[in-house]
């Protein structure tokens, strides 16, 4: 892996059917490429309820970046609204709630930025310290 960050985009596009499955396989990609470490479950997970939220909670755009460095990983989610996320109280019925509660228990470290234009959501990994071997 590089030492420099490496950085990929996925932007929301004009065609429906095209918002989370481009965001994850994008990410898919590049996972494998510049961060194997990071569990794939988990961040696709992340991307897909970060993505499903921008679509249907921002009336306007929505951009995608990831971001890998050697030790860390951050999924960054930029969106037109300046609303931050909410934690709703999970419905088990099928009202949903159960997404940002999943974003922020998958992911090390969660932050939400104001931004001019909107927000920016960055979900944060850390590189796991393997277990020291022997005594």
């Amino acid at each position: 892996m590089n030492a420099q960050p490496q950085v990929v985009i996925e932007e929301s596009p004009h065609e429906e059917s095209r918002h989370s499955a481009g965001a994850r396989t994008a990410t898919a990609e590049f996972l494998m490429q510049h961060c194997p470490w990071a569990d794939p479950d988990a961040v696709l997970l992340v991307v897909s309820e970060l993505v499903t939220n921008a679509v249907r909670h921002t009336a306007g755009w929505w951009r995608l970046r990831l971001t890998a460095g050697h030790d860390t990983l951050v999924i960054q989610m930029d969106d037109s609204s300046p609303l931050p996320p909410v934690a709703r109280e999970p419905d088990f019925t099928g009202g949903g709630g159960f997404g940002w509660h999943m974003v922020q228990r998958l992911a090390c470290r969660v932050e939400v930025r104001r931004l001019p234009y909107g927000k920016s959501i960055h979900a944060i990994w850390v590189r796991p310290v393997p277990a020291p071997t022997g005594c």
